[in-house]
């Protein structure tokens, strides 16, 4: 049981480290304050560190990681520009990141809850995880 909630928890892992990564290289080209696209640039690269350690992982346990659910990465693709089509603005930008980082933290403690007999190394990878989403949406509060 240990085993098979570890590899779940570290599969969501990988496919919400996947979903930010590629919902900020869908607006970063788009902002316009340099604070702002270097909170997105930092914790892009803090998402990147943890997909490693997450690969690094899955690997002991011999799986492939999971991809973004594509329905899911399609919508926010879609909603990312439709929004930035009608307002082009760092308003926007950290409106569509704040939406995503909030359903990235609900989702993850959901899975925490759903996972319970994970190991504690999965467990701790997907805390830093949440903090790291809940803290860049504070960071990006002054650009709503």
């Amino acid at each position: 049981m240990v085993e098979q909630d570890t590899i779940k928890l570290l599969r969501e892992c990988d496919a919400g480290i996947k979903m930010g990564v590629a919902s900020i290289d869908d607006v970063l080209e788009h902002i316009q304050s340099r604070t702002f696209k270097e909170y997105l640039t930092a914790c892009r690269l803090e998402h990147e560190e943890l997909k490693d350690e997450v690969q690094e992982l899955l690997e002991k346990y011999h799986d492939d990681g999971k991809n973004p659910n594509p329905i899911a990465k399609g919508m926010s693709w879609m909603k990312t520009n439709v929004k930035l089509g009608m307002d082009m603005s760092d308003a926007t930008v950290a409106d569509l990141m704040t939406d995503g980082c909030n359903m990235g933290v609900k989702s993850l403690n959901r899975y925490l809850n759903q996972y319970k007999a994970a190991d504690e190394v999965s467990k701790d990878i997907t805390k830093r995880l949440i903090n790291l989403e809940e803290q860049l949406a504070i960071d990006i509060r002054g650009y709503l």
